[in-house]
């Protein structure tokens, strides 16, 4: 048992940690698809939809979770922690997590019991009076019962973080893989006691396995606790000094997934849960590969500016974003040609909706992918105020733009499509104003080199296109097409092309970031077979 624990706790390269979080991520997407099947099949069928009251029972506890402790968290906490790890200074490391833990977990608590004690008046903020009796109960009974998950998942954020900044990422990527599979273990036990209740239940469940996880990831590290805050500490009033920028800007997003939950809710019943689903299928991508690879670029980077080399912070950070590049505009394309085949696949009977407005949320997929690196550029320098000023603008826009467009169409508007015509629009300005920043900053980061490189994927990305629109037309997506096999088989038909296009492309091209794909092909398939 130890000898495993000690190799799950092991130090892991930059390529070691992205391949740990991408592989762990897809069996948790995998899983989370799953949940979502299971309860859009349990719960929901044309012309009755009753999971808007579980959409929008979570929508005040991750305010909460995301304004008070997300930020904190990682990017307004973890720079402190490498800088003190680059120094040998175990103590003040301890020191700074326990004082962190102890607090965040103080607020937390008192949040979870206000949500106890006033869901229906919580609800209200979020849907008016727009949903019906039945599921205005059962949103309020839902919030009750994962009142208290924003202070689980506060205090193993706070030790996740302490574990990346070692360079431990094994129970970090575990934990959602245990979330998800107690929601869908709790939709299959209790879905006929229950109801739509037992996802509440699941998610609890979820949430406490979540944290058990992440203690047993302290086995090995000797981590020092002590009941105290220390007010006193210079680095700890400084990481405070920084959450609020951070918790502000974590915050407005939530406001403006509030807003769009708010809005949905007034173009009639089933909105929400369309306009959620296909939400959660874009972010998909932008979690495995945006998220994922910053996640573990972001100790690397922390540690380059920890140790004075901002010539070896750049050459790292325009490696990884050009990588991101190359990898998320494939993985766009596909989804926008595939919208159809995906939301069939995983959302049955009510996926010519979801697939609709995934068309819209595509440009947003690429650059959502592209913030969660250009943002990092800016905590690893323990500046969070930037993003934040930028977010409180471009949020203010889709907050705007989705009261534009969001509008039934018979006054003009794009119905629940227009919140992802907003979300798209929002995205790229906030990128693009982020970029213009950093240039402003940085003028040598950019240099010649990335550029060309950029426009040599954009050269292959064309192809790509053409590929996926070909394959497309050859294997045609019908509306009678149903089940894992049929839906699977023509996807794979149009992805393998695709993606065989993009990476043999890219090659020829001289991109260095086709190189160890193309090597770890040739290795599996070139390599000797001894006959005994």
């Amino acid at each position: 048992m130890n000898k495993w624990l000690n190799r799950a706790n092991q130090r892991l390269s930059l390529t070691s940690a992205a391949g740990l979080l991408i592989g762990t991520s897809l069996i948790a997407q995998a899983l989370g698809f799953l949940r979502i099947q299971v309860i859009n099949g349990t719960f929901n069928r044309p012309g009755h939809i009753t999971t808007d009251a579980y959409f929008a029972a979570f929508k005040i506890p991750d305010f909460f979770f995301y304004t008070i402790a997300a930020g904190a968290l990682g990017v307004a906490f973890m720079p402190f922690l490498a800088d003190k790890l680059q120094k040998g200074d175990k103590r003040s490391i301890w020191q700074l997590t326990s004082g962190l833990l102890n607090l965040l977990g103080i607020i937390m608590a008192c949040v979870g019991i206000i949500l106890f004690l006033f869901p229906g008046q919580f609800l209200k903020i979020v849907v008016g009076d727009n949903l019906g009796p039945v599921q205005t109960h059962d949103a309020i009974t839902i919030m009750r019962i994962i009142a208290f998950n924003p202070l689980l998942f506060t205090l193993a954020g706070v030790l996740t973080s302490l574990q990346q900044t070692f360079g431990r990422f094994f129970f970090f990527a575990m934990a959602p893989i245990l979330y998800n599979g107690c929601i869908i273990a709790s939709v299959y036990l209790f879905k006929d006691s229950l109801g739509i209740i037992a996802i509440a239940y699941g998610a609890l469940a979820g949430a406490i396995l979540q944290l058990l996880i992440v203690l047993v990831g302290l086995v090995g590290m000797r981590f020092n606790y002590t009941p105290t805050i220390v007010w006193r500490n210079r680095d700890f009033r400084r990481i405070l000094s920084n959450l609020p920028p951070r918790a502000v800007d974590q915050g407005i997003d939530s406001i403006n997934s509030i807003v769009e939950t708010n809005r949905a809710s007034v173009l009639g019943n089933g909105s929400i849960t369309y306009y959620e689903n296909a939400y959660t299928l874009h972010l998909v991508p932008i979690l495995l590969i945006g998220t994922n690879i910053a996640t573990a670029a972001f100790p690397r980077l922390n540690d380059r500016l920890a140790n004075n080399r901002p010539d070896l912070f750049r050459k790292d950070f325009l490696m990884v974003l050009r990588a991101m590049i190359w990898i998320i505009l494939p993985v766009a394309v596909i989804f926008f040609f595939t919208r159809g085949l995906l939301a069939r696949l995983i959302f049955k009977n009510i996926s010519p909706q979801i697939a609709d407005i995934l068309e819209f949320l595509v440009v947003a997929i690429i650059f959502r992918t592209l913030y969660s690196m250009f943002s990092r550029y800016f905590y690893a320098h323990k500046d969070t105020r930037t993003p934040l000023y930028v977010s409180l603008f471009t949020i203010a826009l889709n907050i705007y733009l989705a009261f534009t467009l969001a509008r039934p169409k018979i006054d003009g508007g794009y119905d629940v499509i227009g919140l992802a015509i907003a979300q798209s629009i929002v995205a790229t300005v906030e990128v693009f104003i982020l970029f213009l920043i950093i240039v402003w900053r940085d003028p040598k980061l950019f240099n010649a080199e990335f550029w060309r490189g950029v426009l040599r994927i954009l050269s292959v990305t064309g192809f790509t296109m053409l590929t996926a629109y070909t394959m497309v037309k050859i294997v045609p997506f019908y509306a009678y097409d149903k089940g894992f096999i049929v839906l699977g088989t023509k996807l794979l038909f149009i992805i393998v092309p695709t993606l065989i296009v993009h990476v043999g492309l890219s090659y020829l091209y001289g991109l260095e970031e086709a190189r160890p794909v193309i090597r770890k092909i040739k290795d599996i398939t070139l390599k000797p077979v001894r006959i005994q």
